[in-house]
């Protein structure tokens, strides 16, 4: 019988070292909000079930959660009394009945799915508490997990350690695990005796020890822990998510001649023997296939919420200086080149848009050649509309095609024309004023402006 098992999820914190006016969890971190890695990585675990702890007024953060996965439970902390408290805030959902409960925090975007799942191991075998540790060569400020032949015996705060307990390099991550037919009797009774009369979910681990219960520890590493509370430790998160997501494209037969300037996001999708250049930007929603050369200098941008990806199929040749924007889909050996932009336009098989030029709204057939400086003139400042450019057309530089309008197969568009009729197949359409020569005016103006 497969176990039941309850994610809870705090995003209560106010995070003013930010400086922001966005809640701290809805910062992005490789183009998703924190709280929306941490919710993927209990996903992935198999914690189908979600509850959300946020603060007064913390809307956004819920809609952002509900965004991602409809059926996370929203619950709020009104008084910020302690981690505990904030906890005992979902009480409704600990009710329910879950074989084993997961604390995580919406602001330790760098948790991953392995982490959560060492801790359902532990309780699936027995444990009644389970706290997630790691090593620090720099443990100052952390609070120290304190073993005894391999149980945990106590979390001890910092200002609180003796002078050998501060000696220990064993950290707490703040990431818990909960027997759940146990965890409201361990959370009802952490008591409030401190400082700052808070009742803190650390504290579970004494409770527990008391009543003579099994509480384990188990490590993961340091920088899969990182809380994100002001901007350079949201910056260093960032740095170390694009680690990773580097090493997995290249792993996977991926060419980066720099990965340092290669931005990828959570979702960026790239085949194998794909090469990209240096100073390349994936957003969110984009799919490169196999066989792709991107050069230098380019952004990809999709719209993950209205559905609209970047999709670029084999054998294409992007860049250098190109940006592909929601809805561009590029199939096999399509060339985009220089300076040029695509959006919500499928690009058809063997097609060339290569210098200078803007294709929006639009649909190109195999083999059509798009001139350097040609636009279509899709948006009246009301409504967008549909170009439509044949199989094998031609399209001469510096043209304007004005939608709706539709070229026809092999039809021919003669250089700095403004198109604003259907073409039909094979025709040749001229939309430009007809060129007049003047003998000797240009001489005869500058004699006149030399007299004036």
């Amino acid at each position: 019988m497969t176990a039941s098992i309850l994610g809870i999820l705090l995003a209560a914190g106010e995070g003013t070292r930010m400086r922001s006016r966005s809640p701290k969890v809805l910062h992005h971190v490789a183009g998703r909000p924190m709280v929306g890695h941490v919710q993927s990585a209990m996903a992935e675990a198999g914690i189908a079930t979600m509850a959300l702890v946020v603060g007064n007024g913390a809307e956004k953060v819920a809609d952002t959660a509900k965004a991602s996965y409809p059926e996370t439970q929203i619950f709020v902390q009104s008084e910020r009394l302690g981690t505990a408290h904030a906890v005992l805030a979902a009480r409704d959902a600990i009710e329910q009945g879950f074989d084993s409960i997961v604390i995580g925090y919406g602001d330790t975007p760098l948790v991953t799915p392995g982490l959560f799942m060492s801790i359902i191991n532990e309780l699936q075998t027995g444990a009644d508490v389970v706290v997630l540790g790691f090593h620090s060569e720099n443990p100052t400020g952390y609070g120290r997990l304190i073993m005894d032949q391999g149980k945990l015996t106590a979390i001890r705060e910092e200002k609180d350690a003796t002078p050998a307990e501060r000696q220990i390099t064993f950290c707490n991550s703040g990431i818990m695990g909960l027997s759940g037919p146990r965890a409201l009797d361990l959370l009802d009774a952490i008591g409030n005796e401190n400082a700052k009369g808070e009742f803190y979910l650390t504290d579970a681990v004494a409770v527990a020890n008391a009543g003579g219960l099994d509480v384990r520890s188990v490590e993961g590493k340091e920088e899969d822990t990182l809380g994100v509370n002001n901007r350079i430790e949201l910056a260093a998160a960032e740095a170390c998510l694009q680690e990773r997501l580097r090493a997995k494209v290249m792993e996977n037969g991926v060419t980066l001649v720099d990965p340092n300037s290669t931005f990828l996001s959570y979702d960026t999708e790239i085949g194998a023997d794909t090469i990209i250049e240096p100073n390349c930007f994936f957003a969110p929603g984009v799919k490169i296939a196999e066989d792709v050369t991107i050069k230098a200098n380019c952004y990809f941008e999709g719209d993950t919420k209205k559905g609209q990806f970047v999709t670029v199929a084999s054998g294409a040749v992007i860049g250098p200086f190109a940006r592909l924007r929601p809805g561009a889909s590029l199939m096999s050996d399509v060339k985009v080149g220089n300076f040029c932009e695509v959006k919500n336009a499928s690009v058809g098989r063997g097609a060339k848009i290569n210098h200078l030029t803007y294709i929006g709204d639009a649909t190109l057939g195999a083999d059509a050649n798009i001139g350097a400086g040609t636009i279509t003139c899709n948006y009246d400042g009301f409504s967008k509309y549909i170009t439509e450019i044949g199989e094998g057309a031609f399209i001469g530089s510096n043209s304007a095609l004005v939608a709706p309008v539709s070229i026809g197969d092999g039809a021919y568009i003669a250089s700095g024309s403004v198109i604003t009729d259907n073409v039909s197949n094979d025709a040749l359409a001229v939309g430009r004023g007809r060129q007049v020569q003047k003998d000797k005016w240009a001489a005869e103006m500058r004699a006149k402006r030399k007299d004036g």
